[in-house]
């Protein structure tokens, strides 16, 4: 088994706490909700044979818990895909997606859901969304022509995907041997959370509890919502290095529970938000 697969197997499921997590859900003094997220994954492809992976991507996807969903994967096109990619493809990273990525989700010709299982601890989210990560890039060698992750509402094209699958792969690789690093929750992070979604008073993230991390929430009166993405992913890159506790302190910042998502809504974060204020 690849070193890297056997790794991440581990970390999901025995995952032994980063200096990033540790002791973080008891020092904010919240209780932690009950809620345990979970990754539903959207590929589009050429031909019906994207709903039998092959067998290799058929056990990747089995070894790592999730599941095919035969409910609502479908041998045919969807004509929603083409209005639900164009709300979804990122536009924080410059070329995220192009003209061919594009001409794919219109000429699809078949559907498929993958979905995770739930996510217990907020520990193991990063570990989850690395192997959700490889899931993607295997399914783009399988057949898929394009993917989106719907736990947020997120869509790359084909090369921005892999090169994030990429990234994470780089970035578990230490000089002590394999780790889940900020590097990696930095590459899952920019893969499965969406930023900047603009509310009536703040640009917000949505996805952030899928490498186990409260939503970022930046006032709009503060400026641009490019600068909005600068400070958001300032953030999230220190708690996800030095922890929460301990940028909420050095940034004299609060974490809350209330959100405009119900609990039982996919983009749910049961690890809280952070409010910046003007």
């Amino acid at each position: 088994m690849d070193p890297i697969r056997r790794h991440l197997l581990k970390a999901a499921g025995l995952f032994v706490a980063t200096r990033a997590f540790a002791n973080d859900q008891q020092a904010t003094n919240m209780q932690p909700s009950s809620v345990k997220p979970r990754h539903v994954l959207c590929f589009l492809g050429k031909n019906e044979s994207l709903l039998q992976p092959p067998k290799a991507v058929a056990k990747t996807i089995a070894d790592f818990g999730f599941e095919i969903d035969r409910t609502y994967s479908q041998a045919k096109p969807d004509p929603r895909m083409e209005r639900s990619f164009g709300v979804c493809w990122d536009r924080a990273f410059p070329k995220a997606w192009s003209a061919s990525d594009e001409a794919a989700v219109v000429n699809h010709k078949s559907v498929l859901y993958v979905r995770s299982p739930p996510i217990d601890q907020q520990k193991k989210a990063p570990a989850c969304s690395a192997a959700a990560l490889v899931i993607v890039d295997e399914m783009f060698d399988a057949g898929a022509v394009a993917a989106k992750g719907e736990s947020a509402g997120v869509a790359h094209g084909v090369a921005r995907w892999r090169s994030l699958a990429d990234q994470a792969r780089k970035g578990s690789m230490t000089s002590q041997g394999l780790a889940m690093t900020a590097a990696v929750t930095k590459a899952c992070r920019l893969a499965f959370a969406k930023r900047p979604l603009a509310g009536d008073r703040y640009f917000e993230t949505v996805g952030h509890h899928l490498v186990g991390l409260p939503e970022v929430y930046v006032a709009k009166s503060r400026g641009s919502d490019r600068d909005a993405v600068k400070l958001m992913d300032e953030i999230a890159d220190a708690m996800a290095e030095r922890g929460i506790e301990a940028t909420l302190q050095d940034r004299k910042l609060t974490l809350s529970r209330e959100q405009d998502y119900a609990e039982t809504d996919f983009k749910f974060n049961p690890y809280g938000v952070i409010r910046i204020e003007a």
